[in-house]
Parts: C-alpha cells; sequence; structure tokens
C-alpha cells in the first residue's frame, strides 16, 4: 500500500489527536510525514516532539493523498499564520487529496478557503460559531467529500480510523480498530 499523509504541527498542538492520527495512519502501513514549524514542537500540554520535517522544507513537488491537521487552540493560530501550510493545504485539496481537521483546526480550513459554502463540518465547540456558515453537526466525526472533521481528543482515534476507511477502505479500518480493541 503506498497512501503518503501529510500531519503538521505547531507549538500549542494538542497531542492526543497530533499522535492518534499519526500512530493509527502509520498502524496502517501509510507513509507518515510529521512536519512543524520548527524542529521541536512543544504541544498543548508541555508534550514535545520532534517532527520530521520543518513544513518550510515540504517540497512543492512532493503530493500526498491526505493533509491532516490536529488541534489545539493555539497549535491552529499558528497554523493560520503560516503562508507555507496556507500554500501546502490549498494545493493537496485542488489536487483532490483527502483534507482532515480535527478540534479548533478546522477553522484553518474556513480561513483558507477550502470548504465549500454548504459543507458539513464539526470542530470542538468553542470554535462552532466561527463555522456556523457550514452545515454544522454535532457528530464525533463528519465527512463531506474529501473532507473529515472532528470534534477534539476524544474522538482522535475514531477520527483517525475514518481517515483511513476513506484512503485504504472500510475493512482495513475495522482491522486496526479490532487490533486496538477500538470496537
Amino acid at each position: 500500500m503506498d497512501i503518503s499523509v501529510l500531519v503538521p504541527i505547531a507549538h500549542g498542538t494538542e497531542e492526543l489527536e497530533a499522535v492518534a492520527i499519526v500512530d493509527i495512519a502509520r498502524r496502517a502501513g501509510f507513509r507518515v510525514l510529521v512536519c512543524g514549524e520548527s524542529d521541536n514542537i512543544i504541544c498543548s500540554r508541555g508534550i514535545r516532539i520532534a517532527p520530521d520535517r520543518l513544513w518550510s522544507d515540504v517540497d512543492e513537488s512532493e503530493q500526498f493523498d491526505a493533509v491532516i491537521l490536529p488541534g489545539g487552540a493555539e497549535g491552529t493560530e499558528r497554523f493560520l499564520q503560516s503562508e507555507e501550510l496556507r500554500h501546502i493545504i490549498l494545493r493537496h485539496a485542488a489536487d483532490g487529496a483527502l483534507i482532515g481537521a480535527i478540534c479548533a483546526a478546522p477553522v484553518v480550513l474556513h480561513h483558507f478557503g477550502v470548504l465549500a459554502p454548504r459543507c458539513a463540518v464539526t470542530s470542538h465547540p468553542s470554535v462552532a460559531e466561527q463555522l456556523r456558515h457550514y452545515d454544522y453537526r454535532t457528530d464525533r466525526v463528519v465527512q463531506s467529500g474529501r473532507i473529515i472533521t472532528s470534534r477534539g481528543a476524544g474522538t482522535a482515534v475514531e477520527f483517525a480510523l475514518a481517515i483511513v476507511a476513506e484512503l485504504a477502505g472500510p475493512e482495513h479500518a475495522r482491522t486496526i480498530a479490532e487490533r486496538i480493541v477500538a470496537e
């Protein structure tokens, strides 16, 4: 299976979400590149993560099957300030890659213009008002075309499994869920 996933992280990223996404994607056999704003990311609860590469070093020619954003209030704000990340997300969305965002991160998709006008989305309740223009839902995971969103740290494994199901099929996702006793 040759599926590639890009997971950006920033200072203040919600580590439980980031690690759940990366872990489940790697269990699925995907090639995962964790890219960060710096060489040493201090996440929302003080846990440090060393990304594989800086997001400024993601080459224009690199194409990923999915770009998945973990949340966290500060991390999301830092995503919004990054022109490099904006370019990566817009390029991949335009090319039809799967785009995912959890917790506060769906606001990045809104601000970067990735969400269609009637797109179904969800998010952490703290940012729901910013997404009121869309078909806002309170389901744990919401998929609308090539966009998958989720609520927060408590839904991170479910979110990651939905990404696997979309990229590699529901049976593959079920197998992983069984192996980690998620079902």
